[in-house]
């Protein structure tokens, strides 16, 4: 078959794993390596090491069954020292990712942890109220120190910095106000409220600028991050502020930590990168954990982005080719699908909160910051001109009316909840996949209905049209695919393979192919003509709830509940290639073993023959060769240079041949052959007992020989005369 443009289809066969976007960060500690590389962050139990710059694991730390605590790493960058709720303390070598030492620190967890300039010295804060000093390199503590009381605050303590000059302590807790303290003369001098329960602060550099901020009376400043989710920049000494960003739409984190001068870290596990000079803008942002998958859409002219509906109000844009993620806010609930135009540049979203929402998604646009069982059909053309605007930089609750698309009708569709909505590739129809078990067609003129598709025995999770002709396909709860026709309504096909529910599933290969995924956390490659399962591909441990085909088809995006999103590459035409450059080396293998025979360079022909998996035509070689000794030779096999090449064959090649004579000893016409060789090798190799045990496992069971029937045409190797079968057959050969 052929496509539009003449040129011939070939079918899919195979798809591998090209990139992995999982959890790097659920909570706890981060921090970024002082050459500003490497992000290292807190996985549950274990520490993740991860290269900034596109998003690649670089070394898991496995932890000991406890949560982390805290960590810190060496300004050297040369070794991590870590503490969990275990109590004890690992030195890492993260040049090797091993432990280097471990031992026990204090009587409680340890809090916080900074190491010296040095790289030499470690301080641990415990919640045992006690202050250690340890040697990183030797393991051992220098200092202890005790008694800490008083009070400064009355809430805890979240953040403390130190001025430049050493002259001033600033202080900040969740009391919601920042305290300045004198170091020298241990007094308090002034206190600011914040207004914020304060989770960081920090003392900026002097002299810093920021944009549009030209007042010569700022002198040393400070920044704040607390439940309000904003970073805000104040004068120390006035307690004036002096910068705070914009709070993104219907944003409900708050900042719990602020690393690397203005790198946020959320409350919902994101880390955002800010830029001081340019008014606190954001220049980069990661993800460190996704929670469940939901849907998935790529995006952008070049479908270079991969839109994700995560189980929140937010959306979130990865660029595939870096560790950059974007996201958009808009939602005041939770997103549970999205789609896309077909030129990529648009992005519709549903979500709980009863909207469906239109961006417009431009790529290269780095200032962006941004169930009812009923249809609806939107016209779109009182937009005009405006997909040209910024969608995620409007505020959608106060937008021009006139900008808002317009409801044509709105009638009720189905019984039960609606899960999926397709249109067809002429725009005429639309179909309809719904929990009441069937599949409705309607006009998209006028949502007339124009025919029902019944036949599954579950809910429908999933329908598409066909890219080339007049059939749809749908998956259900009833752990079925099938393909019906969308003139008559009736089932053409049904698909079994998954064992559970079906619950995305989308045409390829112009049609002649099908890729679905399942409550089973399995995705299955379809030949729609043979009804076959062409290939299953397993990287999810949990149900896959989204799937996204790009345009070219040569990736497929999967997102499920164990918050993983898969990119799988179609390899087919390298496995095509990979498989025809074998086929082409095994014709080669061939017939250089045929010239081995006929120049009986049997040293070669021997291995080569067990190097194909031929042992026909080893068997042929080894009767041949000693139906026709020649008078007087005393070689077992009838070759002494066989003789000779059997008794030095490399451990693997031995243990082929074993395997080659208990198949040929179930064969009473290829017995006596497999006498002789038997026979050679138990007088030319050292076997121990051991390897007699093994051989008699080999070949006990399958060595197969009528006594009687036989006992003339065994042979007395050596001198050709007949011998006695109890002699020849010894309990020690395995085959008596």
């Amino acid at each position: 078959m052929s496509d539009a443009n003449g040129k011939k289809i070939k079918l899919k066969s195979s798809f591998k794993v090209s990139q992995t976007i999982g959890s790097i960060y659920t909570g706890g500690k981060a921090t970024i390596t002082s050459d500003e590389n490497l992000l290292i962050t807190a996985v549950g139990e274990d520490i993740n090491v991860t290269d900034i710059h596109n998003g690649k694991t670089m070394l898991r730390l496995s932890g000991d069954g406890e949560m982390i605590t805290t960590f810190a790493v060496t300004p050297d960058g040369r070794h991590l020292v870590s503490s969990s709720r275990s109590l004890s303390v690992k030195i890492w070598d993260l040049t090797t990712g091993k432990i280097k030492r471990s031992f026990k620190a204090h009587e409680a967890p340890i809090i916080v942890m900074d190491i010296d300039a040095t790289s030499t010295l470690v301080a641990t804060g415990s919640a045992d109220s006690t202050i250690k000093v340890w040697d990183i390199d030797g393991g051992f503590c220098t200092h202890n120190f005790k008694g800490h009381g008083g009070l400064g605050h009355v809430s805890i303590i979240r953040g403390l910095d130190v001025t430049r000059d050493g002259k001033f302590i600033i202080s900040g807790a969740r009391d919601k106000v920042v305290n300045i303290w004198d170091f020298g003369k241990k007094t308090l001098v002034n206190t600011f409220i914040m207004y914020e329960t304060i989770e960081k602060l920090g003392v900026l550099q002097p002299h810093t600028k920021i944009d549009d901020i030209e007042d010569p009376s700022v002198g040393e400043m400070f920044y704040t991050g607390g439940d309000k989710g904003i970073i805000r920049i104040w004068d120390l000494q006035t307690g004036k502020l002096i910068k705070a960003q914009e709070p993104e739409k219907n944003t409900t984190h708050i900042i719990l930590d602020i690393i690397d001068i203005l790198t946020a870290i959320t409350s919902d596990q994101n880390i955002l990168f800010y830029q001081i000079a340019s008014g606190l803008k954001r220049v980069k942002q990661i993800v460190g954990h996704n929670d469940e998958i939901i849907d998935l859409a790529y995006v952008g002219p070049e479908e270079s982005h991969l839109a994700v509906a995560t189980n929140t109000e937010q959306i979130r844009l990865y660029d595939v080719q870096s560790f950059n993620c974007n996201i958009i806010y808009g939602h005041k609930d939770i997103v549970i699908c999205l789609a896309r135009s077909y030129d990529g540049k648009m992005l519709i979203s549903g979500s709980k909160d009863r909207t469906a929402r239109i961006w417009n998604i431009d790529v290269n646009n780095e200032t962006a910051d941004e169930r009812d069982r009923t249809i609806k059909v939107w016209d779109l053309s009182p937009l005009g001109t405006c997909w040209l605007f910024n969608f995620w930089d409007a505020n959608p609750d106060t937008s021009d009316e006139n900008l808002k698309p317009k409801a044509l009708y709105t009638h009720h569709a189905h019984e039960k909840d609606i899960n999926s909505i397709a249109v067809s590739s002429n725009d005429k129809t639309y179909a309809t996949g719904s929990q009441d078990k069937t599949i409705k067609i309607w006009s998209v003129v006028d949502g007339s209905l124009l025919g029902t598709c019944v036949g599954h025995k579950r809910g429908v999770w999933s329908v598409q049209f066909s890219p080339v002709d007049h059939t749809l396909v749908s998956s259900s709860g009833d752990k079925t695919i099938k393909i019906w026709s969308s003139t008559n309504f009736s089932c053409l096909k049904t698909l079994e393979g998954h064992t559970n529910s079906v619950l995305k599933v989308s045409f390829l290969t112009s049609g002649l192919q099908l890729i679905s995924c399942g409550s089973d956390g399995l995705l299955k490659l379809w030949t729609i003509k043979s009804n076959e399962c062409v290939a299953t591909l397993d990287n999810h441990t949990e149900k896959i709830w989204a799937l996204a085909v790009r345009k070219d088809e040569k990736v497929v995006a999967s997102g499920g509940a164990d918050s993983l999103i898969n990119l799988w590459e179609d390899i087919t035409i390298e496995e095509i290639e990979q498989r025809m450059k074998l086929e082409e080396e095994i014709i080669i293998k061939e017939q250089d073993l045929s010239n081995y025979l006929k120049k009986k360079d049997y040293r070669n022909a021997i291995i080569l023959a067990i190097s194909l998996n031929q042992p026909f035509r080893l068997l042929t070689l080894f009767t041949e060769v000693f139906d026709n000794r020649p008078e007087g030779d005393t070689s077992i096999t009838g070759s002494g240079s066989i003789d000779e090449i059997i008794g030095t064959l490399s451990k693997e090649n031995l243990e082929q041949m074993l395997k080659y004579l208990r198949d040929w000893n179930t064969n009473a016409r290829h017995s006596r052959t497999a006498q002789i060789v038997l026979n050679l090798l138990d007088g030319l190799l050292p076997y121990t007992e051991r390897h007699y045990q093994r051989l008699d496992r080999m070949l006990t069971d399958s060595y197969i020989i009528d006594y009687t029937l036989h006992a003339m045409d065994l042979l007395d190797p050596i001198g050709g005369n007949e011998m006695d079968i109890d002699e020849q057959m010894s309990p020690s050969d395995g085959l008596g």
